[in-house]
């Protein structure tokens, strides 16, 4: 399928994949949706100083990303896994502008780490910070009650409606341990109906620039 780098709103840059007419992050700002959805609506609803995130949907490495540099700042510990299976190239991964975005080049190391580390191997990419990334498809997925945090951030419900099904949420709500949170940037009625079948207690949030609204599922609550 054809890959295109693209710049969004806010200056970031992305992946589009013109045929589907998607792209890996939001046209109106990657680094903006990203900040918004994931960390504002997502990371910061953990006080605790120790926790474990699976992101489904590793893509170009911007959540793993800003995620580190949160880690990082607020001397959080965080078990990262990420799971991708359609791997990004490094050569593309290293043409996004995050690093200058962020103002993060000291940096630079740990992106290209992300990127270029193995398959299923914990990498320590500094004391705050533990990173895993599987080659898997979602549908693979049988972790159980490991996860205080999920990132739901696949291709969308229009081009991929079975990575947002109730089979799908049912490995999430699984995954996720006791009072677990999921979060994604989808608003859509028939995703939020397949959460709440499997469980969760669903909050539609304020969605990130050029979307109304998002979502927060919220396991045992």
């Amino acid at each position: 399928m054809k890959r295109e780098i693209i710049t969004t709103l806010d200056g970031s840059t992305t992946i589009h994949l013109p045929d589907w007419n998607e792209s890996y992050h939001s046209k109106h700002g990657a680094i903006q949706e990203a900040y918004h959805v994931f960390i504002k609506n997502g990371l910061s609803l953990f006080e605790d100083k120790s926790i474990s995130v699976l992101e489904i949907g590793f893509g170009t490495g911007l959540n793993a990303f800003i995620t580190f540099l949160e880690a990082n700042k607020n001397k959080l510990f965080i078990n990262y896994t990420a799971i991708e299976a359609y791997p990004v190239s490094i050569e593309e991964a290293l043409m996004m502008n995050y690093l200058k975005k962020l103002d993060s080049q000291s940096f630079e190391n740990i992106f290209e780490q992300m990127h270029s580390s193995n398959w299923n191997e914990k990498l320590a990419l500094n004391e705050h910070f533990n990173f895993t990334k599987q080659k898997l498809f979602f549908q693979d997925i049988d972790n159980q009650n490991e996860f205080d945090l999920i990132y739901f951030d696949a291709f969308g419900y229009r081009v991929q409606p079975e990575l947002w099904s109730t089979t799908i949420f049912q490995k999430m709500y699984n995954a996720l341990k006791y009072k677990g949170i999921l979060v994604t940037y989808a608003a859509r009625g028939v995703v939020k109906r397949s959460m709440q079948e499997v469980g969760f207690t669903v909050k539609k949030m304020a969605g990130p620039p050029g979307k109304r609204e998002m979502m927060v599922a919220f396991k045992n609550i």
